[in-house]
């Protein structure tokens, strides 16, 4: 179905607010909440894991750029793979984008949880990540640009207590928690797959592209800004906490960046890194909530979902309904999931939009390709052989909520047939 005017959504952010967006997905997640997870996996090489997870993602990061010149849309994937695959296979795309932002950000919401029980132990975490998932949830519907101006704040913040927490640690580093570099070469891919989780959010502006101003030029630079920055600061955040405290430690603590900055033995660091992990997860939940909505928004708008989720609030001009719906699931899970299986259900949902993503840009025309075909061939493999490494219940989980889709688009399509053979009968 066309879209009306009331169903548009209007361009107010800049290159600064989209890479800002880009930027505020990634760091947060990954670097002060996954990165205890890939030590306890990897050990110290938990920085190769950085590095081929960055490559992996740059190369995808290069078909978003591709698709996103070709058509700077909202819904981003989700509209790729609708117009260049087949209806269906982008129904797919979609379905897996929300699934992987709800469960990205109910991660981000018991991370920040984890910190502010550093600072504040007897809270109970799981209750206040339903709570940060609500405050964050009103801040969308008010507006994009009130998100983004407050997400261009956070994500400020937190690059600079990053910053602070390399400088001063470097003094700090104890080469002996180096060796053995690599204890596990298996370890090293697990650690990959989970550090993936972070890099995840660098599409995420390519979703709101319909709110970027001259998105065809601003939204290809955001992304690759975005994920640059992200991964310089990444590694050196990495080799920092490594050295300070050694991936055994890393890997036993809910908030790792605290547990490597209390060696430095300053209360006030401690306090400072903690800060900075609720900032860093709080941004990265501000733009899931962001994104699932704006998702949700593009294919109500379609009607793959009920179009009552494309409806626009009269003052905000926000998908009011889908922001509501988004941050309430996202609320309702980190009642029960366990920060791995988010991670984990998280991550297999994004590779599958990420191969679908790829998938579009190898369906692209000569003219409109800005790098070779090859590009996109290997980010689809890369993305296939990350999921080689799935675990168990992960696997369950991000398949049935996959089976669930599939069901959901034949009973639709189904219904549809039907209601046309009625139509035309009558």
């Amino acid at each position: 179905m066309g879209e009306t005017s009331k169903e548009r959504l209007k361009p107010t952010l800049g290159l600064f607010d989209a890479t800002a967006i880009g930027i505020g997905a990634i760091i947060g997640g990954g670097i002060f909440v996954v990165t205890g997870i890939v030590a306890g996996l990897a050990g110290p090489a938990l920085i190769i894991s950085i590095v081929v997870s960055a490559i992996i993602a740059l190369v995808s990061a290069l078909s978003f750029v591709e698709l996103t010149a070709w058509l700077p849309a909202e819904g981003s994937v989700y509209e790729f793979a609708h117009r260049l695959i087949s209806p269906f296979a982008g129904f797919l795309t979609g379905w897996m984008w929300i699934i992987s932002n709800i469960f990205a950000g109910a991660a981000v919401s018991l991370g920040f949880s984890y910190y502010l029980v550093a600072l504040l132990p007897g809270l109970q975490p799981k209750l206040v990540a339903v709570a940060l998932c609500a405050a964050f949830t009103a801040v969308n519907y008010v507006g994009v640009r009130e998100s983004a101006t407050f997400n261009n704040v956070l994500v400020t913040v937190k690059i600079a207590i990053l910053l602070v927490f390399v400088c001063v640690g470097l003094f700090h580093v104890n080469s002996a928690n180096f060796v053995p570099f690599i204890p596990s070469e298996l370890g090293v891919l697990y650690g990959a797959y989970f550090i993936f989780f972070a890099y995840g959010g660098f599409a995420r502006v390519a979703v709101v592209a319909e709110e970027v101003k001259d998105a065809k030029r601003v939204v290809p630079r955001s992304i690759l800004l975005a994920l640059v920055t992200s991964t310089v600061i990444y590694v050196m955040v990495g080799i920092v906490a490594v050295g300070l405290v050694g991936a055994p430690s890393l890997g036993k603590s809910n908030s790792p960046l605290t547990e490597a900055i209390s060696v430095v033995g300053s209360p006030l660091l401690v306090c400072l890194v903690s800060s900075g992990g609720m900032i860093a997860t709080a941004s990265v939940l501000l733009t899931s909530v962001l994104g699932v909505s704006r998702l949700g928004f593009a294919m109500a708008r379609r009607g793959d979902l009920p179009r009552l989720i494309s409806k626009l609030h009269p003052r905000y001009n926000t998908p009011y309904i889908s922001i509501l719906i988004g941050g309430a699931l996202m609320a309702l899970i980190v009642l029960f999931v366990d920060l791995t299986g988010l991670v984990g259900i998280g991550t297999f949902a994004q590779l599958f939009y990420y191969g679908s993503a790829n998938a579009s840009a190898l369906r692209l025309k000569v003219e409109a390709r800005r790098y070779p075909r090859f590009l996109p061939m290997i980010g689809l493999v890369t993305c296939i052989v990350l999921l080689a490494f799935v675990s168990v219940p992960a696997l369950e989980i991000g398949g049935a909520c996959l089976a669930v889709g599939v069901a959901y688009y034949m009973l639709k399509r189904n219904a549809s047939a039907i209601l046309r053979t009625r139509r035309q009968n009558m």
